[in-house]
């Protein structure tokens, strides 16, 4: 936390002499800070180990801003993002400053070697557009690719899938950023990539949460040359909380960007090193088949964002490949045939207060039927139609309603099945576990919003750095296996230039006009956090426009949900959870086992953030177990 208000205090401070602007984009302390006692620095986590759990700050209360509002996981990002609005930028620019820099302080998360999908709100034209820069399979990939080195030699890749060159996909963030610049921008490009050139080359302090980070994935780092010089000491032992770090190659990368356009990666030198590190063989590993001609061709897509109703307003997610935007719908969707309303959290403080047994059943029980679907039927559409060509099948609300009388009030379903929409041939096989991400929510002066989930995919990807940026394993997303138990392909398996499915849910909110066309923008949410990304968003969603919570009494409130399976998550990090003798003494976790949930108290890594149109401003909200803030203009 230190370093953190090191980072925010100085090394991208630069506001304008004048008193408005001087308050603008500066943080002050929210919350209790992070630290041992707030809870464990440690890896345990429902959601198949993203990254590390780092805590939680107890306390903290919603930000007010006046026209322009951002919020990301790390604060160096956040002003750095928070600058380019002040300046008068776009939702659109502030995303490149913000993503840059967090390839930088929060590399663990996300990056220029990785991928991302966007929401954004153009105020002007009243639309919604969906950007999908996921990653994609190489041409050469075979569906066995994870599985076996080839047809012939059926052996495993070494050292293993996720660190052998077979994880990596084809990088597709930077395109993606360029393409919504090209299209939203108002500052020029060159000068968005400022704050993160002078970061790398001044350098900064290593934040509590990354120092943490690079403990645990120290051996698995120690395996690349690049990442081990990078991360670790000469003796081997990793770089701790406070160490300066440069960034020489990553400052004459993004220079490069900076000045010719995001094709200097993907056809220039930029793109013959990431092909040399995909196809090495150094330590011994497997090489993945990437090759230039897989980067040339990569390009970003715009799809339809699928929007549905709940509870009289309009909720805007990501389409497939993602499957956040289809399963947070379908859960709301379930959810909206219960009264909600009567079981909000009792004992209601800053922290969110504490859920009642009854509202965390309901919750959990309409996610695992929604997951259900999303296991079976979600995948790429380029490659896979859903049901009937459509998202909306997934989400009609005859079919949800019969759906929610599945549930019984009183008793835990456990494992639900997919609901039946057709002829169908798609298996269900081993769902492939995601990992770490980052989350960017951001409302300019213009009255346009981005939500953009960015990710490597694990923590630190691949572990294989080149020229200063880590590459993503965002490959492993896919199913390992092509065929389900019943011998059937699954749709999530992996197909050349495929992209793989993912659980990032930026959500838009809206008002519904009284003729019932869209209103206003009023919520904008996301969140890192592999597949419990979707039951992080959900919560956060039913905390706002159920429970009248405000957008850090929901962020904050006890993260909880399920996948397809009989475990229920109860975030024991937060303050209201006993999570002593694995949650023995607390009455909800009680009441939950004897409902027949098999529940998990081990500490979550979130990393949401909201925000909210408030009156004549913004209301914001940040995630107490990272790092994160939010910032904006004349703080209220």
């Amino acid at each position: 936390m230190a370093a953190a208000a090191l980072l925010t205090a100085g090394l991208l401070s630069g506001c304008a002499a004048d008193d408005e602007s001087a308050a603008e984009c500066v943080a002050t302390p929210n919350g209790t800070p992070v630290t041992a006692s707030s809870g464990p620095m440690t890896s345990t986590n429902p959601s198949g180990n993203p990254e590390i759990a780092s805590g939680y700050r107890t306390g903290m209360t919603a930000v007010r801003t006046r026209g322009f509002a951002v919020s990301t996981a790390n604060p160096v990002s956040t002003k750095a993002a928070c600058e380019v609005l002040r300046d008068g930028g776009t939702a659109a620019d502030a995303l490149i400053a913000a993503q840059t820099v967090l390839g930088l302080v929060e590399p663990q998360a996300s990056g220029i070697g990785g991928g991302s999908f966007l929401l954004y709100y153009d105020a002007a034209s009243r639309t919604v557009e969906a950007y999908d820069g996921r990653e994609t399979a190489p041409a050469a990939a075979t569906e066995n690719y994870l599985r076996w080195i080839s047809d012939a030699d059926r052996t495993a890749p070494t050292p293993n899938t996720r660190a052998s060159g077979r994880s990596i996909g084809v990088p597709g963030v930077l395109r993606m950023l360029e393409q919504t610049h090209r299209e939203h921008g108002r500052l020029g490009w060159r000068e968005l990539f400022d704050p993160a050139i002078g970061l790398a080359d001044r350098g900064f302090p290593i934040s509590a949460r990354l120092a943490g980070q690079i403990a645990e994935s120290a051996r698995d780092l120690a395996g690349d040359e690049a990442a081990k010089a990078y991360f670790l000491n000469p003796d081997g032992t990793p770089k701790t909380a406070d160490t300066m770090l440069t960034n020489p190659a990553m400052s004459k990368t993004l220079s490069a960007i900076a000045s010719e356009g995001a094709h200097v990666f993907y056809t220039g030198a930029v793109a013959e090193d990431i092909v040399a590190a995909v196809g090495s063989d150094a330590g011994g590993r497997t090489p993945g088949r990437i090759t230039a001609a897989d980067l040339a061709g990569y390009q970003p897509k715009k799809r339809t964002a699928l929007c549905t109703g709940y509870r009289g307003r309009e909720v805007c997610g990501m389409p497939a490949p993602s499957s956040g935007g289809s399963t947070v719908a379908a859960t709301l969707g379930i959810l909206e045939n219960f009264d909600l309303a009567a079981l909000k959290p009792d004992a209601v403080d800053a922290n969110g207060g504490k859920p009642r047994a009854e509202a965390v059943h309901l919750i959990s029980e309409a996610e695992r039927l929604a997951y259900a679907d999303r296991n079976k039927y979600v995948a790429d559409t380029d490659f896979v139609p859903l049901p009937g060509n459509s998202a909306k099948s997934l989400v009609d609300p005859d079919y949800l309603r019969q759906r929610s009388g599945l549930i019984d009030p009183g008793r835990s379903m456990g494992t639900a099945q997919p609901g039946d929409l057709g002829p169908i041939p798609l298996g269900v096989g081993p769902q492939p576990p995601e990992h770490g991400t980052s989350h960017i929510s951001v409302v300019d002066r213009y009255g346009n919003a981005a939500a953009m989930t960015t990710t490597v995919e694990s923590a630190f990807g691949s572990f294989h750095m080149v020229d200063g940026f880590v590459l993503n394993n965002q490959l492993t997303d896919f199913a390992a296996d092509p065929l389900g138990p019943d011998g059937i392909p699954v749709a999530n398996r992996l197909q050349p230039n495929k992209r793989p499915r993912s659980s990032m849910s930026p959500t838009l909110v809206f008002d519904r006009a009284p003729d019932g066309s869209r209103g206003d923008l009023t919520y904008l949410t996301g969140s890192p956090g592999g597949p419990v990304i979707i039951q992080f968003v959900v919560k956060t969603l039913v905390g706002m426009l159920d429970w009248g919570l405000d957008p850090q009494q929901a962020v904050s409130a006890v993260a909880f949900g399920a996948g397809n399976g009989p475990v229920t998550g109860v975030g024991g990090e937060h303050p209201a959870v006993d999570a002593t003798d694995n949650g023995d003494h607390d009455p909800l976790v009680r009441r939950l086992r004897e409902m027949g949930h098999q529940v998990s108290v081990a500490p979550q890594s979130s990393g949401l953030s909201a925000l909210h149109l408030d009156g004549t401003g913004w209301i914001g909200g940040t995630d107490p177990r990272r790092e994160g803030v939010v910032l904006g203009d004349s703080h209220r």
